[in-house]
């Protein structure tokens, strides 16, 4: 189609978060690529977040996987698929086929995780297949089906606009699903008197933007829903009808929930007076949506937690209804999809179930396999547990990088180490599960693949191919399907496209389907190769059968559940986790605003890196104050054997005894800061999902002898110093770093040339050198006893640009600009690439709100996820004019 300039662009699907947002994408040369959102897709009419507004800076080739490499060395395809093959069937034949297994992924396409799982379920013959999904919605899946039958989300993205009431639970959705939070904002200023309440222990850019803040304690959420259901039912607010025709069960959930206000109170760490409330506000509201992620799902109760809140909405009838409703928001653009097509261990393709003998039978009957998988696999922290114990003696890792996002990251790291075999098809060569891989096998990027994605409210999107494949790289489904067919399974895996396949998967949905099952996309499952490319954004069901076309579920019962009723489960509270006789605190690992996963795509993008370019450990000023911690200073984090360093982000956004640390820093952007290595593999029992966010640590300062920041073309050679964070900067790099040594041989073991201009006080130790390749600023480095201060973004700003005057020279050494405020200052939106000083320049000249700031800078008025920053600034300023 073309574009509004007349250049032809793509549609296709963000790669990034389970909104599953549209994007037109215009290649304009072989590294350059122009990204906006797609107007039409449902979704997002348009809008993106500042990482899918950055998409066009991650496609280049740097660092790309672009031949099959056996043990390190190049080799060719049909040798590649040829050794897989054989290694597989090998291990098979000697140990059965429970010694192997696949871990995929939610950045799979719909095609690709299909053809895996009928590999490993029906043609090898056990369920040793999970994918990272594990890791962020499982328990969705397993309270879902516990409650209805199903995994099935029973709403749409349009019952956060239609709502009265939006309960935002675990969820920082300005900055995890910043367009649907812009979609919930934009609802809120038409409907002024729609209310939203956040429950998070964190005060963050969600928090801020809420009308009611619960800041409940870690771990309180199963108390405090329990709370709400015994009010509703202590107070005449039950759906009596909807209960007595649709559900079963309340009496034995109604008595492992019954708790008083008091008692809800000591268990959740809030106010009567705070649940007196929301409790009251939930009770009055209809129209009542409860969105709920990884805060809830990634628990060691997680599956309770999620029944804990589907039980309030069955008790009020408030499911299925236009603007009502619980809504998991998922963290992949596929995850959802990945759950249909059985991605998970213990389940069968198209929502069948694993355990189900009649599933089996007819699963089996569909393929023509010659077995099935007849008992669950191992999930995802036990699959790495049996890689470590030698259950697992042959692995193959798809689009994923478990040695840093998994639980017990560094025992994951050392049971690949060990593992007799371990095959690896990614797009990044230097990702750090790739380096410990037997075979790596180059796997297409987004922009070159082409198939299908569901995001979270059952909507099937393409993914379309406008990017080359480069080098001899491939899609999955075909690297899979050459593997199936060099191990003897040839006719089952014989497609020739992924509109084969998803031909295929949408007839098996339809399959022995009588209604029994939500998921159909049977009336799919005919389209050829054409209509297959000209697919519109589809919300299932699409049913052959009967017709049914999108839409919301269970608002008149009809459940799956062989009664038809949803379950009330009985979720009890458990006692509560007194804080810990030693110093211990608890730390909860999350994602940031402008980085995804494990960096692996955003690392390579200089305007993501702007806002937040290092690891962090945020800490409220009371335990930074007990334990010693200086803001901008470094801290050791420590769990048992495993460390790492962070800078110390001191903030009151934080609850005393607990603190918060990004997951994505890898061993390719930093020293030590693979945080999932302080995690334990403890696990909710129901789900398998593991607790990511409540692992007890220790904290003490970390004291380096000098504290570094610096630019460079060249990548520097940062290992080996006690600290480092590496970030993309325009045409290099930029960096953080500490040292215990003398830092002008560090400068000297980075890279940077001895006859640079360098400047050193003896009495201080303060270190400086700037380099130049001609005219051209070609690095520079500051070092310092205590942590640097600099202006970093306009230092980052010169690197590579010609500074001829020794006068200008003189100011990089200082680090700042002669003004003050000639810099940019910290980057507040990365949308748009405005600093903070331009930000504060406006309120100066009268801006007297976020709206006004973005007319005068354009600041706030891209994905919106800055606003809370500039709010803050807003209040500063006023706060500083009333004193």
């Amino acid at each position: 189609m073309p574009d509004s300039g007349g250049m032809p662009a793509t549609r296709t699907t963000c790669p990034y978060c389970g909104v599953g947002c549209g994007v037109l994408a215009r290649r304009l040369g072989p590294e350059t690529v122009d990204v906006a959102g797609d107007p039409e897709h449902p979704a997002n009419l348009g809008r993106l977040c500042s990482k899918g507004a950055a998409l066009g800076e991650t496609v280049g080739l740097e660092g790309r996987l672009l031949h099959p490499e056996i043990g390190g060395e190049r080799t060719d395809w049909d040798t590649a698929i040829s050794h897989v093959a054989e290694r597989f069937a090998t291990t098979i034949a000697e140990h059965g086929p429970d010694s192997v297994a696949f871990y995929v992924s939610g950045q799979l396409l719909i095609e690709d995780y299909y053809v895996a799982n009928k590999l490993m379920k029906g043609f090898i013959g056990s369920a040793n297949i999970d994918t990272n999904s594990r890791l962020c919605m499982a328990s969705s899946v397993a309270g879902h089906k516990r409650a209805f039958g199903s995994d099935t989300v029973p709403g749409t993205y349009e019952d956060l606009e239609l709502a009265d009431l939006v309960v935002l639970t675990g969820s920082n959705l300005a900055w995890c699903h910043p367009v649907l939070f812009q979609r919930l904002q934009a609802a809120r200023e038409k409907r002024p008197e729609m209310k939203v309440v956040v429950i998070d222990p964190r005060r963050t850019p969600t928090a801020e933007a809420a009308d009611l803040h619960l800041p409940i304690r870690p771990g309180g959420d199963v108390a405090l829903f329990n709370g709400l259901l015994t009010w509703l039912a202590e107070r005449d607010g039950r759906d009596l009808d909807y209960v007595a025709h649709h559900t079963t069960g309340l009496f034995k959930a109604l008595s492992a929930a019954r708790a008083s206000l008091e008692e809800t109170a000591a268990a959740t760490g809030l106010s009567e007076k705070q649940l007196r409330s929301f409790f009251a506000l939930f009770q009055a509201t209809e129209r009542t949506v409860t969105v709920y992620s990884q805060g809830v799902n990634q628990a060691a109760d997680g599956t309770d937690r999620v029944n804990a809140i589907l039980n309030c909405h069955l008790l009020t009838g408030r499911i299925g209804k236009p603007g009502c409703g619980p809504f998991s928001i998922t963290g992949q653009p596929n995850a959802m999809g990945g759950r249909e097509v059985g991605g998970l261990a213990n389940q069968l393709a198209c929502h069948m179930d694993l355990e189900n003998p009649y599933h089996r039978k007819l699963v089996q009957d569909f393929w023509y396999s010659p077995t099935i998988a007849d008992r669950p696999g191992l999930k995802a922290v036990d699959m790495f547990r049996g890689v470590a114990d030698g259950r697992i003696k042959a692995i193959w890792i798809m689009a994923t990088n478990p040695a840093v996002s998994m639980p017990e990251a560094d025992m994951v790291r050392q049971a690949l180490k060990d593992c007799p075999f371990v095959v690896v098809s990614d797009v990044e060569r230097d990702a750090d599960t790739a380096k410990l891989a037997d075979v790596l096998l180059p796997a297409a990027a987004w922009g070159e693949k082409d198939g299908t994605v569901t995001n979270s409210e059952r909507r099937i999107s393409r993914q379309r191919a406008f990017l080359p494949l480069p080098g001899e790289s491939r899609p999955d489904w075909r690297i899979i399907c050459d593997v199936a067919r060099a191990m003897g399974h040839g006719g089952a895996f014989d497609f020739g496209g992924p509109d084969d396949i998803f031909r295929e998967y949408a007839a098996l949905s339809g399959f022995g389907n009588d209604g029994s099952r939500d998921f159909d996309i049977g009336a799919l499952s005919e389209i050829d190769r054409a209509a297959y490319d000209r697919l519109r954004p589809t919300q299932w069901p699409a049913s052959e059968r009967n017709g049914k076309r999108g839409g919301r579920f269970f608002a008149s019962g009809g459940f799956f559940n062989p009664d038809r009723r949803a379950r009330f489960v009985p979720t009890p509270t458990a006692a509560r986790d007194e804080a810990a006789a030693d110093d211990s605190l608890i730390l909860n690992t999350g994602r940031i605003r402008d980085q995804w996963h494990t960096m692996t795509r955003t690392g390579r993008s200089t305007r993501l890196s702007g806002h937040l370019a290092e690891p962090f450990l945020a800490v409220h000023p009371a335990d930074a104050e007990r334990i010693g911690l200086a803001e901008a200073g470094l801290a050791e984090v420590s769990a048992g054997k495993q460390k790492a360093i962070l800078r110390v982000m001191i903030t009151d956004a934080q609850q005393k005894g607990a603190v918060f640390a990004p997951m994505h820093w890898s061993g390719q952007w930093s020293g030590a800061a693979r945080v999932d290595v302080l995690v334990p593999g403890l696990t909710d029992p129901v789900s398998g999902q593991p607790a990511l966010k409540s692992a007890r640590v220790h904290i003490r300062p970390f004291q380096p002898r000098w504290y570094g920041f610096g630019v460079s073309i060249a990548r520097p050679a940062l290992e080996g110093l006690s600290y480092w964070a590496l970030a993309r900067s325009g045409p290099g790099f930029r960096f953080e770093c500490a040292g215990s040594g003398d830092p002008a041989e560090a400068a000297v073991s980075m890279g940077f040339a001895s006859q640079a201009l360098r400047y050193l006080d003896n009495a201080t130790g303060a270190f400086r050198l700037a380099a130049f390749e001609g005219d051209r600023l070609d690095g520079a480095f500051i070092a310092a006893p205590d942590p640097v201060a600099a202006e970093r973004n306009w230092l980052t700003g010169l690197l590579g640009e010609p500074i001829p005057d020794i006068r200008d020279r003189a100011m990089l050494l200082a680090g700042r600009p002669g003004d003050a405020n000639a810099g940019p200052g910290a980057l507040i939106c990365s949308c748009n690439g405005v600093g903070a000083n331009a930000i504060r320049a406006a309120i100066c000249d009268g801006a007297s709100t976020p709206a006004e700031v973005g007319q005068a800078t354009a600041a706030g008025t891209g994905c919106g996820s800055c606003i809370s920053e500039i709010r803050r600034m807003l209040e500063d300023v006023q706060v500083a004019e009333a004193v």
